[in-house]
């Protein structure tokens, strides 16, 4: 798997490794209701949510990064010399010049490789998928010396009080790239939507807390799949298909992958997929039961009307099981993690199905990014993916987290807001929760240099 320098041209560019971060702690999200007071099943049936990842103020974007990363290296055998881009996608920002990857590099002083390209990409959700395109594009380049590529996807969630704080959450994930990866990106296929858009923002610099504007975003989420995923089916067709004019449709996926702000928006996306597909063929008779809403067509109106966004889940509701679910797991336990959101989702997909039911099955993934950006993209699993389930583990690692009741989910979240950008600070958060491995934060002086230690 490690990459010796060569000078051949790379073939089947992909992933070779995931290594999942997740908070020690976690506040369920029924007792969450109970503690707002709203009506039950608002989160976990409205938001199809069912436990949130907390931190307290030992916790910030570099240390679960560090934690990341080092994981990933260990579990996997591998020297920081194998490593020739680093990039890191976040939009957890605690300073505005200096980027996590530098604070990254403190790992790599051992070694004694500085020869690392890469350096921070921002664009809310969206970075982490940006910053595995870019090195996917670093190993296809005259640039790629023959090393591996390494992104950390990471951010931590969190909002204020009020509608969208159950949609909160925390989490990082690495992913290294290479040649003759097991999971290989198909080439010729990204297909990209992007526009300007005041759906969520963070123009408060010394705050965590997004301005978000709820429905409207879950609507440029929607139309971004619309957008996405027409184009991916041209050209996949285009490039692929042995009919270029029959295109491609979500049936012929074996499994999709959706950014989760929470997982009612991925099942109404997934349902969004199959509706696109029927405007293409509205006639055809497994379609009888949804084509009145061809009428809609991609209609404003049809991004508002709830009696086709139900019908089309109603319809889905069957391969939403079986092609969807096994991506969620991470993402109905842990919640938002923004940038790591989709590579999260694909690592729970990766760390339960077997080589039976994923070998030689094709992924199309979908990545969000409010602003917006937004791609569609595909990756087809050619190699075993046991390593993937051997270190993963993601089911038996969030069943030994430490729960919270929502009243010290309340004061940890009241904790970060009054610490988070403070100097000569020593945190207080409680380490003893900490699994072993996990880096946290030991100091900020009173120049915000911050240092850290490993649990």
């Amino acid at each position: 798997m490690v990459g010796s320098i060569n000078n051949t041209a790379p073939a089947n560019v992909g992933i070779h490794a995931l290594e999942f971060y997740h908070p020690a702690k976690f506040v369920d999200q029924t007792e969450l209701e109970q503690f707002d007071g709203v009506s039950a099943g608002k989160y976990t049936i409205g938001l199809g949510q069912t436990q949130m990842a907390v931190c307290d103020d030992r916790e910030d974007i570099n240390s679960i990064s560090l934690t990341v990363v080092q994981n990933l290296i260990e579990k996997h055998g591998l020297s920081f010399k194998d490593i020739g881009f680093l990039e890191v996608g976040t939009e957890s920002i605690i300073d505005k010049s200096k980027s996590v990857k530098t604070v990254l590099m403190s790992l790599f002083e051992e070694s004694g490789n500085h020869d690392v390209e890469g350096i921070d990409t921002k664009n809310a959700c969206y970075g982490g998928t940006a910053s595995v395109f870019h090195a996917v594009n670093w190993i296809e380049s005259s640039s790629w010396d023959g090393r591996l590529a390494l992104v950390v996807a990471a951010d931590i969630a969190s909002y204020a009080e009020g509608p969208a704080r159950p949609t909160g959450g925390a989490g990082a994930v690495a992913i290294l790239i290479g040649p003759n990866a097991p999971l290989v990106f198909d080439q010729g296929v990204r297909a990209t939507h992007m526009n300007h858009l005041w759906d969520f923002y963070k123009p408060e610099l010394a705050s965590e807390y997004p301005t978000v504007d709820g429905h409207f975003s879950n609507t440029c989420y929607i139309r971004s799949v619309d957008a996405c995923y027409s184009l991916f089916t041209k050209k996949f067709s285009k490039r692929y298909s042995p009919n270029p004019e029959q295109l491609i449709k979500s049936e012929d996926l074996d499994y999709s992958v959706f950014h989760a702000p929470n997982c009612k928006l991925v099942q109404k996306a997934f349902g969004r997929m199959a509706y696109n597909d029927m405007l293409q063929d509205p006639e055809n008779e497994i379609y009888a039961s949804v084509k009145d809403y061809a009428k809609f067509a991609h209609s404003e109106e049809s991004y508002y009307d709830k009696g086709l966004e139900r019908a089309m889940m109603q319809f889905t509701k069957a391969e939403y099981q079986k092609k969807v679910i096994p991506s969620l797991y991470a993402a109905t336990n842990v919640g938002n993690m923004y940038t790591a959101s989709v590579w999260a989702s694909l690592s729970s997909l990766m760390s339960s199905a077997s080589d039976e039911e994923i070998l030689n099955k094709r992924i199309g993934l979908f990545s969000y990014g409010s602003g917006s950006a937004a791609t569609f993209f595909s990756l087809k699993v050619v190699g075993s993916t046991e390593k993937f389930r051997e270190t993963l583990q993601i089911k038996t690692r969030l069943a030994n987290r430490t729960k919270v009741t929502p009243e010290v989910f309340a004061e940890l979240l009241k904790l970060r807001e009054e610490t988070a950008l403070l100097k000569d600070y020593n945190p207080i958060g409680d380490i003893s929760t900490l699994a072993k491995g996990t880096y946290y934060l030991t100091r900020v002086d009173e120049k915000f240099r911050r240092t850290y230690a490993r649990a």
